[in-house]
């Protein structure tokens, strides 16, 4: 959602990615044969790698080299210019298979050829990378492509027309650059002049430029050091330092929620709808594992980095004392599920089989229909996850690292995700505008023991068969969750489907042994520290006001009309609604992607600006014409837009500051500048959402298959957080966090500016809206 903010396992490897440390086992699975479950997978999985680690070059591709070098040679012409006969001499002399002359020829044609091939592909991929480097196309407006541009697009189209898989591009993706460090400081200080008075800047820029002179330049060459070895100069610091080190509950604080689709119902049935949803899930994680995802292009040329993707499955977050680990499973056979206080486990697989999803109905039935209660200390364990991150670490390393305790543990922590089936039935209605605000609620934080906090992602399943994701933040950003759950829905709606009845298509094997109930054996002591956890979580739950809604008169459709971009539009009207909202203008956070560079993740847009700033106050004042207003209006869009196109292409503001803080706090250098900078508080926190990275179906023909987003709680305790979804061509969701116990926020009465502002800017351009 892109917000602002070790213990031991069993037997495995460490595994390092990008600096990541990131623990991978493998799930030993139920007592069964010794042939693996996922054949199918771990046959093509190597096979995929060598295609992935030879692309854009193809076995095809070998054998033409090899046929062209052999047949050059049989009309008398040596292409390699004397390098075959070279080769020839290297081979060992009269034995094996090198004893004839005609052996040993083919022999090193095929060496030659290979060699040939192998260089050709490293230089398709320095040249595709090259190319990749190349940014200038966003900065070019709409319809005005320069001719550079138009030759740059045909080149790599042709360097990438090869079918590629998920993985095929991440060696040719080009490194994030180091921006320097004048450039980053000016656009700082451009970014918080509008934010202060003349004193409180001149102050600033004093800072800045002592910091400039003195401090940076020992820094940024660490970081420039690092920058080289380095995948990505700011991912993996960023992941330690923002989620992983960070001792506050992740409930609220950071794990996000995504909705179901809102406007339409497959199935009322609780347990059919998490049948077909679960199936869809590892046919999901099949195609992942086979890389056969295509990977997300922007204007279906340009890559995206999907390195996020490799671990949305089979992942957990496993607390410690000063810091948590991420820990990954090749593999998992079984989900974990929760109910009425009990943990169950539920095999995915019979034998080397998916279960259909009729048989997982079946599975979850049983769950729904099972009357054995709690026991003692079970019914809230999981608030362990949701409480401090300190005594979660505590508790897991005395009540939870032998006997049964550590077996039901090591269930849900090596599951391939979590699954929560609730007894409420939260569902948006139109006609009831807390409807879906109360939804967003039981999704973000639900009672606070019914979610298991730390899995990589918790479905969550409610009676009515509405369905939801709580997803963990370290991992990954929103847009990678966003990605499977398209998928998801899609194949749930489109492939999968449901009888006239409800139920899930086809006839359940009854002989499937029942799901497995975990035992625990929880002391008083530790019963305890739940209780204290739930406590806490429960305290943040409540703070949390969540307002959200369907904003109807009009949508991106309408938006282009003003010939403004629908994210600037929409950010410009948040300043304008904030500004109605506080009285002032405040220092905000939207989150930008990065993954057009390798293990790129976000990057800050800064959308608070002069030009936005200018907009508002002429609009708060009343007294300007029109066109003015247009004016001033159009300038802010350009600028937001820009900044936007500099925070995608590396040359943000933060992650290049945080990243000097780090390489301070490594070298013991105190800077007032940097330790100022990184202490502002994020008093709006904004992220838009993505949609239809897949085309699963047309949504003009399906226009009411919506999914209405997610949200997360606000960063500052004075503050706001706010998600939208500019939901395709007629309508926008929001989705609006603040704390209840700030006297300076209210969700609902910023959520009427945001609705006003929207309208008032529209307005401005004489666009033409649907009732409301």
């Amino acid at each position: 959602m892109g917000c602002c903010r070790c213990e031991s396992v069993e037997k495995g490897k460490t595994r390092h990615e990008g600096g990541r440390r990131t623990q991978q086992v493998r799930d030993p699975g139920p007592h069964r044969c010794l042939l693996t479950p996922a054949v199918s997978v771990l046959v093509s999985a190597p096979q995929n790698g060598i295609l992935r680690g030879v692309y854009p070059g193809s076995p095809t591709s070998w054998l033409v080299v090899v046929m062209a070098t052999v047949g050059s040679s049989y009309c008398k012409v040596d292409i390699s210019m004397g390098l075959i006969c070279c080769i020839q001499r290297w081979l060992p002399e009269g034995c094996g298979p090198y004893r004839t002359p005609q052996t040993r020829a083919l022999l090193s044609m095929a060496v030659f050829s290979t060699g040939v091939w192998m260089m050709g592909i490293f230089f398709f991929r320095q040249t595709l990378k090259m190319l990749l480097s190349y940014h200038g196309w966003m900065f070019e407006m709409h319809g005005q492509t320069s001719h550079f541009t138009k030759v740059w697009a045909f080149c790599v189209r042709l360097l990438s027309s090869r079918r590629p898989m998920l993985y095929s591009f991440q060696t040719s993706l080009p490194k994030l650059p180091v921006p320097s460090v004048p450039a980053t400081i000016h656009r700082y200080l451009e970014s918080v002049r509008p934010l202060l008075d003349d004193e409180e800047y001149y102050r600033m820029e004093t800072l800045a430029k002592e910091f400039q002179d003195k401090t940076a330049p020992r820094l940024q060459k660490y970081l420039v050091l690092k920058s080289w070895w380095a995948t990505n100069y700011v991912s993996d610091w960023w992941e330690e330092y923002v989620y992983l080190r960070s001792r506050a509950p992740l409930v609220v604080n950071s794990n996000y929620y995504v909705m179901d689709f809102v406007l339409i119902k497959n199935t009322d049935i609780q347990a059919a709808r998490l049948g077909n949803i679960v199936h869809a899930m590892i046919m999901y994680r099949r195609k992942l594992d086979r890389e056969e995802i295509k990977p997300v292009m922007a204007l279906g040329i340009v890559p995206m980095c999907s390195y996020q993707m490799e671990r949305m499955f089979n992942t957990t977050r496993i607390p410690g004392k000063e810091t948590d680990l991420l820990q990954h499973l090749s593999d998992s056979r079984h989900v974990a599920v929760y109910h009425k206080g009990r943990f169950f486990k539920v095999w995915l697989y019979e034998g080397s089989h998916l279960l259909k999803p009729c048989d997982l109905e079946m599975q979850f039935q049983r769950i729904l229909d099972d009357p054995s209660p709690p026991q003692p200390g079970e019914e809230k364990l999981a608030a362990l996850t949701a409480g401090g991150r300190v005594e979660w670490a505590q508790a897991r390393q005395a009540f939870f690292s032998s006997g049964k305790n550590k077996t039901a543990l090591d269930a849900i922590e090596r599951a391939a995700f979590f699954v929560a089936l609730d007894e409420e039935s939260p569902h948006y209605d139109p006609e009831d505008e807390a409807s879906l605000s109360l939804y967003g609620k039981a999704l973000l934080h639900g009672n606070c023991y019914n979610r298991w906090f730390d899995k990589s992602f918790t479905i969550i399943a409610f009676k009515n068969g509405q369905l939801g994701l709580n997803t963990e933040h370290a991992w990954a950003d929103a847009p990678i969750i966003g990605h499977l759950w398209e998928f998801v829905l899609g194949t749930d709606t489109f492939h999968l489907g449901y009888t006239e009845t409800g139920h899930c298509l086809g006839k359940p094997n009854r002989m499937l042994a029942a799901p497995q109930r975990l035992q625990w054996d929880i002391p008083k002591q530790c019963q305890a520290v739940i209780e204290s956890s739930y406590r806490v979580a429960t305290a943040l739950a409540d703070d949390v006001e969540l307002y959200c809604f369907q904003f109807l008169p009009f949508g991106k459709g309408l938006i282009k009309k003003c010939r403004t971009s629908p994210d600037a539009f929409v950010q410009i009207a948040l300043q304008l609604a904030h500004f109605r909202d506080r009285g002032k203008f405040c220092l905000t956070y939207e989150a930008s992607m990065t993954r057009m560079f390798r293990e790129g993740r976000t990057e800050t847009v800064r959308s608070c600006t002069s030009e936005s700033t200018a907009f508002v106050q002429a609009m708060v004042k009343g007294s300007h014409v029109k066109a003015d207003l247009q004016d001033l209006f159009r300038k802010a869009s350009k600028k937001h837009q820009n900044m936007y196109r500099l925070a995608m292409t590396g040359a943000g503001i933060d992650r290049h500051l945080f990243c000097l803080y780090v390489v301070s706090k490594y070298l013991g250098v105190s800077s007032p500048f940097l330790a100022e900078v990184l202490s502002e508080p994020w008093r709006l926190s904004t992220s838009q959402i993505a949609q239809f990275q897949i085309r699963m179906f047309d949504p003009e023909q399906y226009p009411n298959h919506l999914g209405a987003g997610g949200g997360f709680g606000p960063v500052a305790d004075d503050g706001y957080g706010v998600s939208y979804m500019i939901a395709g061509e007629n309508t926008i969701f929001f989705h609006i966090s603040s704390k209840f116990s700030s006297s300076e926020t209210n969700a609902q009465r910023f959520g009427n500016h945001i609705r006003q502002a929207l309208l008032d800017i529209a307005d401005l351009f004489q666009v033409p809206k649907a009732d409301s």
